[in-house]
């Protein structure tokens, strides 16, 4: 039985050596920090094996054990220790090819390329998750490049179609104001209102890129107020039953209760305008849109306007509020009294004043044509 002064005497001894040899061996693992991995593990277990030696040594000296009896712990010391250096030489040259192979994917990720999960199947579950990360971060940015890629292609369209949009009426001014520069126009009071009439639609389509440009950047502000949705719609009805009227095409209401909304009066005006106009633009002659007004049990005010100009495809129905996008042939609008959807905004800008209104709004096929919804915030109820 050791006594305990002599027990005490040993553990003391022993940390001390350990402290000594493992300060050192910080300091090493400090100027080795920017280092291969598996020399600072090679570094961590020399330390644990010098540590162990040097306690072994100076116990020995202050116990005055026999040479014999030194030199067997030195050689059970050296065992243990040229096996604990393989194994730690085996578990870091493994930890630097996960490391480098985590390098790798990183790499892949800088070029574009798509990450896979599975790549880090076998790994240590800390490796495991640093690669699992990469694959999701892989995965955002392949979906965010999509997204990217969606918007430049539809801002190309918008483009476009602007250029198509203003080069037509500037050419028409253009030969107008040469006429009658020249004197060849035989009425100068028809051309003179014709003139007013495209600079009118370019002032609308300037208004319309100007408020779109607001939505996108976030600089839209609403006056907010009480507003009623049947006056709304009956207003919108009365101005474009003249624009119905003149492709024989009859706007129906189908008024709900009456019901207020927390909106802008212009801004909500603008978005039914916008959807009876591209309604009556897609509409057959003679056939009907139909404008309603409903209140449903979560205190959303849902307004809808339908028309019977065939359809979307359903392909397309994704994208029929991307800014400066147009479906087929069929159901690109015309210029009616100079009043037209442009380049694709009204839609777009509709949806942008929806949405600042915290609302939401949708389409669908319905029937043989379309069916467009605004589910707005019910304010509250009135007793018509």
């Amino acid at each position: 039985m050791i006594a305990v002064e002599d027990l005490a005497s040993i553990v003391a001894i022993a940390l001390g050596c350990a402290v000594a040899v493992s300060l050192m061996g910080l300091l090493l693992l400090l100027a080795l920090r920017r280092r291969s991995l598996l020399l600072q593990v090679g570094v961590i277990v020399l330390t644990v094996v010098a540590s162990t030696v040097a306690g072994f040594i100076a116990v020995a000296n202050a116990m005055y054990l026999s040479a014999h009896d030194l030199t067997v712990v030195f050689y059970v010391a050296g065992a243990a220790g040229l096996i604990s250096l393989v194994l730690a030489l085996l578990l870091g040259s493994w930890l630097t090819s996960s490391a480098r192979r985590l390098v790798g994917l990183a790499r892949a990720l800088s070029d574009g390329d798509t990450l896979d999960a599975a790549d880090a199947r076998g790994w240590a579950s800390e490796f495991t998750a640093v690669a699992d990360q990469l694959a999701e971060t892989s995965r955002r940015l392949e979906e965010s490049r999509a997204e990217v890629a969606a918007i430049d292609e539809s801002r190309r369209e918008l483009i476009a179609w602007i250029s198509h949009d203003l080069r037509t009426p500037l050419a028409g001014l253009r030969v107008m104001a040469e006429a009658l520069e020249d004197g060849l126009a035989a009425e100068p009071l028809r051309f003179h209102r014709q003139m007013r009439s495209q600079v009118d639609h370019l002032s609308t389509m300037v208004d319309d890129l100007f408020e779109l440009s607001k939505i996108q950047s976030g600089a839209l502000r609403l006056a907010l107020e009480p507003v009623r949705v049947y006056d709304l719609v009956s207003d919108a009805v009365a101005e474009l039953t003249p624009l119905a009227s003149s492709r024989s095409i009859t706007l129906v209401e189908r008024p709900g209760p009456d019901v207020l909304v927390l909106g802008d009066d212009r801004g909500l005006s603008r978005v039914i305008g916008n959807l009876l106009v591209n309604a009556i633009q897609h509409a057959p002659k003679g056939s009907s849109v139909t404008i309603g007004t409903a209140a449903d049990d979560s205190r959303q005010v849902v307004l809808s306007v339908a028309d019977r100009g065939g359809g979307i495809p359903e392909e397309d129905l994704a994208r029929v509020f991307e800014a400066g996008w147009r479906a087929s042939t069929s159901r690109t609008p015309e210029t009616l009294w100079g009043v037209s959807a442009g380049a694709g905004l009204g839609l777009a800008i509709a949806q942008g004043i929806v949405e600042a209104h915290r609302g939401e709004i949708s389409v669908r096929n319905e029937d043989d044509g379309c069916r467009f919804e605004v589910s707005l915030p019910r304010h509250e109820s009135v007793e018509g």
